[in-house]
């Protein structure tokens, strides 16, 4: 049997324990989806949004389906004109199934937009931490759950079927007081670590207090705080449709780029 990337007993457990006033990264995420919504020239009259976190979606979207990130996920097929997947991607086992069980569940030529968190996403604690752990037991074990590439997802999309796909990326910078600051507000805003193949016994407290040192000594600021990065990808899609642009075949221009640049056109070498 092939082994499982996330415990979904323990994701559901550490969603279960968020509290709402520490999921801002989530609100701020799902703030971007909305601002982005404004630019699409089209009225959605069937929305439906795929999201671990409902409670930041109430009122947020009026009229939406609210469905969670299982494995199936309970959309209709053609049943939508919008689907926002909402930054729950990088939990999933199987992402491009998710990405097809979404574009099945738009009408031709509706709109797909999705968040999630990228590779970029804790590297400083990524770092702390596996260097403590190698510092203090000689080993390593998973902590933080392996995140998609923005090189990547562009390609996911196609995968999936999606027509015109698009991948962007910003970066969210939070500072704390220590790395251990961190950690708890990971830990209360559900994102705690939920991977099949982590410890299943308490860190020990000489790693946590190790890896609070190297991330100070390695990145505090001149008030000893510590920053944290977090990397939020973007992905935009449509469902297929005869009234989208179609690529031209190769070799059917009729103009010359070097005319249209008003330059000289230096032919390849053979």
């Amino acid at each position: 049997m092939q082994p499982r990337l996330t415990d979904p007993a323990a994701l559901a457990r550490n969603r279960q324990r968020a509290r709402p006033d520490a999921l801002f990264l989530f609100e701020a995420a799902r703030d971007d989806l909305q601002d982005r919504l404004t630019l699409v020239n089209r009225s959605f009259t069937a929305p439906a949004v795929v999201t671990g976190q409902p409670q930041i979606w109430d009122n947020a979207l009026p009229g939406a389906t609210i469905v969670a990130d299982c494995e199936t996920l309970a959309l209709a097929p053609q049943a939508h004109d919008l689907v926002l997947h909402s930054h729950a991607l990088h939990w999933a086992e199987d992402p491009v199934g998710q990405l097809i069980q979404c574009r099945r569940a738009l009408r031709p030529d509706g709109f797909f937009l999705a968040s999630l968190f990228g590779g970029r996403t804790l590297q400083e604690l990524r770092a702390s931490l596996a260097s403590a752990e190698a510092e203090v037991t000689g080993g390593l074990s998973p902590r933080v759950a392996p995140m998609a590439e923005i090189r990547d997802m562009g390609g996911l999309l196609q995968r999936a079927g999606f027509a015109l796909p698009v991948a962007d990326a910003f970066t969210l910078t939070v500072t704390y007081a220590s790395a251990l600051h961190l950690m708890r507000d990971l830990r209360a805003m559900g994102e705690g670590n939920a991977l099949d193949a982590r410890l299943r016994r308490p860190t020990r407290r000489a790693v946590l207090l190790r890896a609070a040192e190297i991330y100070a000594e390695t990145h505090a600021d001149a008030e000893g705080r510590i920053p944290a990065s977090f990397e939020i990808l973007v992905l935009t899609g449509w469902a297929p449709d005869e009234s989208q642009p179609q690529p031209l075949r190769p070799g059917s221009a009729k103009a010359r780029l070097a005319d249209a640049l008003a330059t000289r056109e230096t032919k390849l070498i053979d």
